[in-house]
């Protein structure tokens, strides 16, 4: 059986300007995958060039093993491909359960909106308490639990996570990563790009690290956390 997602030799940038070069990487389904990388390694672009928002050079991207290569973001959401991206991007004027609405709207999302509704308020009781409050006033925290919350709304197969604690308090991240375990649990695969290693590797079953646009190393987080370099460059040791 294939990974529910693979990335095979993807090259992609802006303009004439090349920012990936041959990334390949894997989400196993129901793993907790995660990317990490300096500011400017690629990270965000593999992403938005997995989900369509930029226009892959070459190379391919398979989706529970089909060629999905240069379909629309919207044309994956159906497919059960969707991103919480980094900055959130919620619709400030509009309240809690107007933006769950939004992230329903794709034929994925449609089979069980009450059902899943509830659920999301289970995971994020304050978006429960504050259902009628618009997401603008919000703090950091509190807005990406709403962005992931809107997220799982598609009833996705693969949750993509761009920056999850980039911003927060380290309290708040906790909490949204006790979530993310819960999610894990239950069954769904998540592909995560973030910036706080510790409490990712203790989250993932594999890790790839990508620099200059190119998958530097991968593993096991166990494996990779003994590595001199990564101890060194994003562990603090």
């Amino acid at each position: 059986m294939p990974p529910l997602l693979q990335i095979e030799k993807v090259n992609s940038g802006y303009g004439e300007v090349q920012v990936l070069w041959n990334i390949s990487l894997q989400a196993e389904a129901g793993k907790l995958t995660t990317i990490i990388g300096a500011n400017g390694a690629g990270k965000t672009t593999t992403l938005r060039t997995v989900i369509g928002g930029v226009r892959s050079w070459g190379g391919r991207v398979r989706l529970q093993g089909e060629d999905v290569t240069g379909l629309s973001p919207h044309r994956l959401a159906n497919r059960g491909l969707v991103l919480v991206p980094e900055g959130r991007q919620l619709f400030p004027d509009m309240s809690v359960e107007e933006n769950l609405e939004m992230g329903a709207y794709a034929r994925h999302g449609t089979r069980s909106y009450a059902s899943r509704l509830e659920r999301v308020y289970e995971l994020f009781p304050r978006l429960n308490e504050r259902r009628r409050q618009s997401a603008g006033t919000f703090s950091g925290g509190e807005q990406q639990m709403l962005a992931i919350a809107r997220g799982l709304m598609s009833d996705p197969d693969l949750l993509i996570i761009d920056e999850l604690s980039l911003g927060l308090a380290p309290l708040v991240v906790q909490q949204i990563f006790s979530t993310l375990k819960t999610l894990k649990d239950d069954g769904l695969t998540i592909l995560l790009v973030e910036q706080n290693v510790h409490l990712a590797f203790a989250l993932s079953d594999y890790a790839y690290v990508i620099a200059e646009g190119r998958v530097f190393t991968e593993g096991a987080p166990a494996e990779l956390e003994s590595l001199p370099e990564i101890r060194k460059a994003y562990l603090g040791l």
